[in-house]
């Protein structure tokens, strides 16, 4: 097959994330844009993010952002709070075209839904360290009241599916009860895990209290995005193309945990590859006379 994907309607929308958590983002927008193709990129094999130096978390970032546009993708989503906190404009310097955070989406969806301006943000502790929701927030209305807690233990609950474990229940009342007490409205989960926890969250803090999940949120800034610039696909194309930086096996049962689609394609990507990939896509116009192609055509799995 000698078809070549270009940037246009029908070239993928790019996602990366330090490990899985992102693929909730994957989940919605394969939910909510089905006719789209993704190519995620997971670190797995440095996870996680919450936990290293901002200047780590931004060259990791750099190197797979440049990974993905290798891919000739239209548009990258940092589906990673943590990376979109401290590296979204790095990601954005090495990519010709828009590069979407999940924290801008949070923040303006927290600012519309709140009444009584007392907003709470939870993530890991690099998102909360850095300040990220925080900020924008106060830049929004600087007279918001802010309530910012880590809860790192989330994480791995959601990774080993204790999502309605007894230990979730009081890894939620632990961390959530000062800010239940601070008479929030709205909470922002401000890590790419912590949908799965909603249940849980929702039932500590109470049906007074709107849950914002970034996923949703960027995933419609994406469709608008798509529309406006008339990059919006009419029919799938490609099967999705998930790599992984180490365990793809454990990295797909994951993405089906999380409620993928099954027509999904995954490919582990060491750091050999990593690198070999980034190569053949600087030298193929020179090398290859009818050009690559990373993608699997839809009608060519159905055959």
């Amino acid at each position: 097959m000698n078809e070549s994907i270009r940037p246009g309607s029908q070239a993928a929308i790019g996602i990366f994330d330090s490990g899985i958590g992102g693929l909730t983002v994957a989940r919605c927008l394969q939910d909510q844009l089905p006719q789209e193709t993704l190519c995620y990129f997971g670190d797995t094999a440095r996870v996680p993010y919450g936990a290293k130096s901002p200047e780590t978390v931004k060259r990791y970032s750099v190197e797979i952002t440049q990974f993905l546009k290798s891919h000739e993708v239209k548009v990258i989503v940092a589906a990673c709070n943590t990376a979109s906190s401290v590296a979204l404009k790095e990601a954005q310097a090495v990519f010709p075209g828009p590069v979407l955070g999940v924290v801008e989406p949070g923040v303006r969806a927290a600012a519309a839904a709140t009444k009584n301006g007392r907003i709470g943000v939870i993530g890991t502790k690099s998102t909360i360290k850095s300040a990220a929701y925080q900020d924008r927030l106060r830049s929004l209305d600087p007279q918001f009241h802010i309530v910012a807690r880590a809860c790192p233990l989330f994480v791995p609950l959601v990774e080993e599916d204790w999502t309605e474990h007894p230990v979730a229940i009081q890894a939620a009342e632990q961390y959530l009860s000062g800010l239940r007490d601070e008479n929030i409205d709205v909470l922002i989960l401000g890590c790419t895990h912590f949908p799965l926890l909603a249940d849980v969250i929702q039932t500590v803090m109470g049906d007074s209290v709107t849950l914002v999940n970034s996923a949703e949120e960027v995933t419609r800034e994406v469709a608008h995005y798509l529309e406006q610039n008339q990059l919006a696909s009419q029919e799938k194309q490609w099967r999705d193309l998930f790599y992984a930086s180490d365990d793809i096996a454990g990295f797909e049962r994951m993405y089906h945990r999380f409620g993928g689609k099954p027509s999904a394609r995954f490919v582990e990507a060491p750091s050999d590859f990593f690198q070999m990939v980034q190569q053949i896509h600087l030298y193929k116009d020179s090398v290859f006379a009818h050009g690559i192609q990373w993608f699997e055509s839809v009608a060519q799995k159905t055959r």
